[in-house]
């Protein structure tokens, strides 16, 4: 029914999202960083960095936004992806590829709605930590660059919430303020479900030792990891770009951007094409387990799942 469907999925994506959240947060970070002014080398470099300047939970700065938001988000995703596959299906036929892929396109789209918001405020949240460090680091190098009695005093470093940028976005842009970056934001998630969904479905299907059973909880886990990091490394540089884009603030000499084609061509003059494929590994290290939870979650169900992993009730 679709209100299990929708519980499923919103379940699937909060315990995903919590798993992999502190991976989302160093993508964010390594994708932002421009050339000159890196603060990170690598993923373990800007966790560890983290945990020292911000502490164990700044690694989790912006998850309540994301806990929150990523139910509707992937309920809508997973949900309306079932119900484009039923209508496009004929008389319960197999799907073909292409049908498969405008499903796919179908729940790309309608998913917007919610992740355009989540992800603008999940970005400053993010994101501020680097800003705040890279200050402090100019701040320390003017101080001893300059006589004692002329350096400055240390700035006070402010810490956002959504409460505070949401009003503030509502306040001076309307609702259109919460959707910069919607474009980007298509841009991303329609090619990624595109890929995505069709590779899950047929990868599944060879864990299925009959067509009316479903294939076992495992099967669903490994499909929905490599379908979700392969589609992932697919659509960076459209992730890359609809980050930089969705970022209110800049670090020191960083580049700002007026759209989509301003961006691409300004990372590719700037920093190369290569960028385009910054934090890569780093999303799909986050959308790997997160989608392999989400598709067991979803697809076998919470019953049948917590079930299978306690044979002795079952028995």
């Amino acid at each position: 029914s679709l209100p299990a469907k929708l519980i499923n999925g919103g379940i699937a994506g909060l315990i995903g999202v919590t798993c992999v959240f502190p991976i989302d947060l160093a993508k964010t970070r390594l994708q932002n960083q421009q050339n000159g002014q890196r603060m990170y080398s690598s993923l373990s470099d800007c966790l560890i960095k983290t945990i020292r300047s911000e502490g164990y939970f700044g690694m989790y700065r912006g998850a309540a936004v994301n806990l929150t938001l990523v139910t509707p988000e992937k309920a809508i995703k997973l949900a309306a992806n079932d119900f484009f596959r039923h209508h496009l299906s004929k008389d319960g036929k197999k799907l073909t590829l292409l049908r498969e892929m405008l499903a796919g396109c179908g729940a790309g789209t309608c998913q917007v709605i919610v992740t355009t918001p989540m992800e603008m405020l999940k970005i400053q949240l993010q994101d501020a930590g680097r800003i705040a460090a890279q200050k402090k680091l100019m701040a320390a190098q003017a101080q001893l660059s300059s006589a004692p009695a002329a350096a400055a005093e240390p700035a006070v470093e402010t810490r956002p919430t959504a409460t505070q940028i949401t009003r503030e976005l509502l306040r001076s842009k309307g609702i259109a303020g919460l959707y910069k970056g919607l474009g980007a934001t298509l841009l991303r998630d329609v090619p990624f479900s595109i890929v995505y969904f069709p590779l899950f479905a047929n990868l599944n299907k060879l864990g299925q030792k009959d067509p009316s059973v479903k294939a076992p909880f495992y099967v669903s886990f490994l499909s929905g990891c490599v379908a979700g990091s392969t589609a992932a490394v697919a659509v960076n540089p459209c992730d890359v770009i609809k980050t930089r884009l969705q970022s209110l603030q800049r670090g020191v000499n960083e580049d700002t951007y007026s759209g989509i084609l301003d961006c691409t061509k300004k990372i590719w003059q700037r920093e190369g094409p290569t960028a385009f494929f910054k934090g890569a590994y780093c999303r799909a290290l986050v959308i790997a387990p997160l989608f392999g939870i989400a598709q067991v979650v979803y697809f076998v169900g919470i019953a049948e799942f917590l079930l299978d992993l306690l044979p002795k009730h079952r028995a």
